[in-house]
């Protein structure tokens, strides 16, 4: 049993890669640390365990990423996804803190293998974790243990106490015990509040029910709320989050990333009626798949279907779960559960409007549709080749949007605009500073990343003082 009568330098609420990169550093920096873990041991981590990779700037080829991926390309990628929604300034403070980023986490034992290429589209733009998240978090938790940081697992900060913008203590119950915690400076890391679906309801109405939640089942947003009610300032929509379109069949909580379905750009995607929605090759897969979640949301009972033909199935890495296949369009559309008629109508006037082109499955190829409503801008070809094949679309979320505003130095605003004076935030309790809407893979490792070591560094600088 910890000895809760000690008063820690830094107290860090989280366990994934933006707490553990605030704790590692602030450790580092000379501080005794504390982590609090909501989750059990075995289910540390929070979304990190569920992720990949990391979008990082470089200026040249590196051993794990191709060419070069400069600020303003990458600040560009950026603002075509968030339409205009995001902090310029704090953007690309942490687009060019993503080159450090990458080299603290080598230094700290997390390995990378060469980035993926062909459907992925990111040998140039994104850092692959060998092993994925969980290896990740396991080399930071390694890390953290060496380092002599206090970890507790089955452990939840269910109220900041607030003084005038000072936390004073912490309450939290211990494997259901309740205890309280001190300590000079204090890192909420501890995640949006997808998992609350009551929260998410608020925000989209009865359709959030039918939400499944493929991160990680402990996100709450128990921190978040004590911290707004206190009058912490807020940022963000609590209707944005990061949305993607994920195999129907996933379970309702904590399917990971092993759950998204990469086929939409190659298909036709149709709603419970048996009609298309939006412009399915809109650009390519890594700066729009983040959208698919929240149009499937919009469409009736939250659901759609992604239809393709033999020609697309090698294009994209399968789901975890068995295509369906059938030998005609109508079959397959009795499979899905939908009118077979009305998918036919639907398949045969995209057919019709496909103009011939050189298809190309790595760029925009120009292989288009005329007049079609909605349009499909690249990578339309007939779906003529039996077998036929469908996936079932739910929108899966990751990750909410609001969350509490931050300065550059990752310091806690108040609602008046005055700083916190010890509480500091990294990951995606903060990351709607930057994240008004919308996605960029590996943007939300990058995010975490850098703020986690901000974070970090200026609550043991507080801490010292």
């Amino acid at each position: 049993m910890p000895d809760f009568s000690r008063v820690w330098d830094v107290l860090v609420i989280g366990g994934g890669n933006a707490a553990l990169c605030a704790a590692v550093t602030a450790r580092q920096a000379g501080c005794s640390v504390l982590l609090i873990e909501s989750a059990p041991k075995a289910f540390r981590g929070g979304n990190s365990r569920h992720t990949r990779n990391m979008r990082t700037m470089h200026t040249e080829p590196t051993s794990v990423l191709t060419e070069a991926y400069l600020e303003d390309e990458y600040w560009d990628d950026l603002l075509r996804v968030t339409g205009g929604q995001t902090d310029e300034h704090l953007a690309r403070m942490t687009i060019r803190l993503t080159t450090d980023a990458l080299r603290f986490m080598e230094a700290s034992g997390v390995r990378f293998q060469p980035s993926l290429s062909g459907t992925l589209s990111l040998s140039r733009t994104n850092a692959f974790f060998l092993g994925g998240g969980k290896a990740l978090v396991n080399a930071y938790y390694a890390l953290a243990e060496r380092l002599g940081i206090d970890i507790l697992y089955d452990t939840e900060a269910v109220d900041l106490k607030m003084d005038d913008g000072f936390v004073r203590e912490v309450a939290i119950t211990h494997r259901g015990f309740p205890e309280t915690v001190r300590a000079k400076a204090v890192v909420a890391s501890s995640g949006g509040f997808q998992a609350d679906l009551e929260w998410l309801e608020k925000g989209w109405g009865p359709a959030a029910r039918n939400f499944l939640i493929r991160g990680t089942p402990y996100a709450k947003g128990v921190v978040l709320r004590n911290l707004l009610d206190q009058g912490v300032a807020s940022v963000g929509d609590p209707t944005q989050c990061h949305a993607v379109a994920i195999d129907g069949r996933a379970p309702k909580y904590d399917g990971g990333i092993a759950t998204r379905l990469d086929c939409v750009p190659f298909s036709i995607v149709v709603n419970k009626d048996g009609e298309r929605f939006y412009d399915e090759g809109e650009d390519v897969w890594p700066k729009r798949y983040a959208i698919w979640g929240r149009l499937v949301a919009q469409q009736p009972d939250q659901v759609g279907y992604a239809i393709i033909d033999a020609k697309s199935e090698k294009l994209f890495m399968p789901s975890v779960f068995p295509a369906i296949k059938a030998d005609t369009v109508g079959e397959l559309a009795v499979k899905l559960g939908l009118d077979p008629a009305k998918v036919e109508a639907t398949v045969a006037e995209f057919n019709k409007a496909c103009v011939p082109g050189e298809f190309n499955s790595n760029r925009l190829d120009g292989c288009r549709t005329e007049g079609l409503v909605p349009p499909k801008t690249h990578w339309a070809r007939p779906i003529t080749e039996a077998p036929f094949i469908g996936y079932p679309l739910r929108p899966g979320i990751t990750f909410t949007y609001l969350g509490v505003k931050v300065d550059e130095n990752a310091r806690v605003r108040m609602d008046d605009g005055r700083p916190s004076a010890n509480l500091f935030a990294s990951g995606e309790i903060m990351a709607g500073s930057i994240l008004g809407k919308g996605y960029l893979a590996g943007f939300g490792m990058a995010i975490g990343s850098v703020f986690g070591r901000i974070a970090g560094r200026e609550a043991a600088k507080n801490a010292r003082n």
